[in-house]
């Protein structure tokens, strides 16, 4: 396919209002334009939809087009994007009516199931070449391995697997493979939307955005169980920062009130995420960090997935180091120098430190590293000729 194909990039940005979400999926579609193809957005689901203000529940349809129209707005795609409001099957909101959709479907060179956000339906029969790309891996390798069959059958209908588990294949990673196969990719960033003059806040401060508590997602594999819940990894390093030479501090949603008193007992500082709930207030709170200090699920810790996160990138692609637990990704990025994986306390203070004494050539790293390894247009180049679509 030559890059003055037509996309259509499928996800769930009006139906998921979270600015993570929404940095995470425009960059994609802008590094897809960036690369000279025609891109259209389209939210096709029958989920239900949040209120992007009070993240509530909701039937009604109309601010949830209005957060996704301006959004497109920012990337210049008012004139391609498509919603289609859960349950209704003829009308679209957006550049096309259901109808057009349809045809849409039939005339495009190639359809991204970004995050697989999007259930397959009836009427995307007539789609050429469907691609999933899956951006929190190991639930669909277990599933498949253990013989479910809606995932076999939700994965069998794409032409092509991409997956961010980076080390899968590899002989530490204890992820299965399945009949599959997964083709590794990363986040693709847009690093000069991060690019920033901003001179980080005093104290110099390693942050995070995350949610403290989730559910529903944990895996059994081999009989060992993988949780999905981020707050287990937490707890596993909750001294920190009694003793690390710079402040530790998470934007944090999803947590209890004495679940907070306990993070302020040991030293950590905390902001509400609620604070951070648009693209902007987001990019700036990374932008007046020193940099990141995260840990990252045990589900994609434990087999060695080599996953890395797209706000993780984003750090990096502001100039600000990271500093995260280790899943593998080694395999692929450079660690050492404005990136550093780690598995014990005595890892993460030795990272720190290392921040904490040369923190402006650690910073030039970080950055280096974003443009040479999450850039859109290097990540998804790879990815497409790695698949025969460019």
């Amino acid at each position: 396919m030559k890059n003055s194909g037509r996309i259509i990039v499928w996800g769930l940005l009006a139906a998921l209002p979270f600015p993570g979400t929404m940095w995470h999926r425009l960059q994609y579609l802008a590094g897809l334009k960036r690369l000279g193809f025609d891109v259209w957005y389209v939210e096709d689901s029958n989920r239900t939809l949040m209120d992007p203000v009070t993240l509530s529940k909701t039937l009604d349809y109309a601010p949830s087009v209005e957060y996704l129209e301006r959004h497109m707005r920012m990337i210049g795609m008012q004139d391609r994007w498509v919603f289609r409001p859960p349950g209704q099957y003829e009308e679209c909101v957006g550049a096309l009516g259901f109808s057009g959709l349809q045809r849409l479907y039939g005339e495009v060179d190639v359809v991204i199931n970004h995050s697989g956000a999007q259930e397959l339906l009836p009427h995307h029969a007539n789609i050429k070449r469907l691609i999933y790309l899956e951006t929190d891996p190991v639930v669909n390798q277990v599933a498949a391995a253990s013989g479910n069959q809606w995932i076999n059958e939700q994965l069998g209908a794409h032409d092509h697997l991409l997956t961010y588990a980076t080390n899968l294949g590899n002989s530490d990673c204890r992820l299965p493979t399945g009949e599959f196969a997964w083709i590794p990719t990363r986040p693709a960033i847009c690093v000069d939307w991060w690019m920033t003059e901003t001179v980080p806040r005093d104290p110099l401060t390693l942050t995070t955005i995350t949610t403290w508590r989730h559910s529903g997602k944990d895996v059994i594999w081999n009989g060992e169980a993988w949780r999905w819940s981020k707050h287990h990894e937490f707890l596993s390093f909750l001294a920190l920062p009694q003793k690390a030479a710079l402040p530790l501090e998470l934007a944090v949603a999803g947590i209890m009130d004495e679940e907070l008193g306990l993070l302020g007992r040991h030293g950590w500082r905390t902001v509400a995420a609620a604070e951070l709930s648009t693209t902007e207030s987001y990019r700036n709170y990374i932008w007046g960090s020193a940099g990141e200090f995260t840990v990252s699920k045990e589900q994609y810790v434990a087999p060695r997935s080599g996953w890395f996160s797209d706000r993780s990138a984003s750090y990096l692609a502001s100039g600000r180091p990271v500093i995260t637990q280790d899943t593998g990704f080694g395999c692929d990025l450079p660690i050492g120098a404005g990136l550093f994986a780690f598995t014990t306390e005595e890892h993460a203070l030795t990272a720190i430190n290392n921040i904490a004494s040369d923190y402006e050539s650690q910073a030039r790293s970080a950055q280096e590293i974003a443009l040479e390894y999450f850039s859109a247009e290097r990540v998804l180049t790879h990815a497409f000729s790695a698949i025969g679509l460019m």
